[in-house]
């Protein structure tokens, strides 16, 4: 069984439901619906569960164990509460919000602490980015033109219409993209939906990252200060480098940097003090704490 849930947070402290069937107290979770994707069983299983709405921040950790004599895992986000009001329901009829500092003596499975601890290991108001390859564009050998101008293939567009149903689960506020019409066509239907241009990005284009690799990486690092998710749309030559570079700066360790097209990474960074910095000491760059890689943001059959 595959499930999704959330430590849903504001204030300093978290959500935590009482479910009448079992006599505990849990973080909001739930099993992941037939065509439907991991982050949106999150947000959904929060707002039915608590009533609030869940503005998707960095991936936690997944939690298995057997329910039912099943194997079942449990994949969590962390979460700032939105708008909303608890209702109570024959599942959930009490819902509390516990300080940070109570939460893991207060629930009542260790699988929920253990979710609670990785959450706390940093803090709540992380930096994110959305760092998307560009989706499918055909065979450069089958596009007679610039390559520059090379536009969607049919699959391609498909996997762009998932990303605009899955990236406004983090509610970005800013898109950029490198400058090939194939990168910009991949998010144009999120700037579309927020309203806003898709901003232009040489610097992570491959032809404008290579010959100076830190620029590029200054620059992304430049686009995720602020306010707000932005979502970055660049290139297979780019990414995995950007990626792996920049957890080898903060000392984290990757099984791997993938990088399919129409995927997705979600890249959480610690901001620093005393201010955000991209000086030219590696040392005062933001940390990044957290990258988490979607293969796809088209949603899968689940039995």
């Amino acid at each position: 069984m595959r499930a999704a849930g959330a430590v849903l947070w504001r204030d300093g402290s978290v959500a935590v439901v009482h479910r009448p069937r079992y006599d505990d107290w849990s973080l909001p979770k739930g099993k992941v619906d037939a065509g439907e994707t991991v982050p949106a069983a999150a947000v959904r299983e929060v707002r039915e569960e608590t009533g609030f709405h869940a503005v998707l921040g960095r991936y936690l950790c997944q939690v298995s164990y057997r329910a039912f004599g099943r194997p079942k895992a449990v994949e969590y986000f962390s979460a700032q509460a939105g708008s909303g009001a608890f209702v109570p329901s024959d599942e959930v009829d009490e819902l509390r919000w516990v300080p940070f500092a109570e939460a893991g003596a207060f629930v009542t499975r260790d699988e929920d602490r253990a979710v609670l601890a990785a959450f706390l290991a940093e803090p709540a108001d992380l930096a994110t980015v959305l760092l998307v390859r560009h989706a499918k564009a055909g065979k450069r050998d089958n596009w007679r033109g610039d390559d520059d101008l090379r536009p969607l293939s049919s699959a391609g567009w498909r996997q762009a219409g998932g990303l605009r149903s899955m990236l406004p689960l983090w509610e970005p506020v800013r898109v950029h993209s490198a400058p090939r019409v194939r990168c910009v066509e991949t998010v144009q239907g999120v700037a579309a939906d927020l309203g806003v241009g898709v901003l232009l990005e040489p610097r992570l284009s491959e032809e404008g990252y290579w010959p100076d690799r830190e620029a590029g990486l200054v620059r992304l690092l430049e686009i995720a200060d602020g306010a707000g998710t932005p979502v970055v749309c660049s290139q297979g030559g780019v990414i995995p480098d950007v990626v792996s570079t920049l957890a080898d700066l903060g000392g984290l360790s990757l099984s791997g940097t993938p990088c399919k097209k129409g995927s997705a990474w979600l890249l959480a960074f610690r901001r620093p003090e005393p201010g955000w910095s991209t000086s030219d000491s590696h040392t005062s760059w933001p940390r990044l704490v957290s990258a988490h890689y979607f293969p796809t943001s088209l949603p899968t059959p689940t039995p």
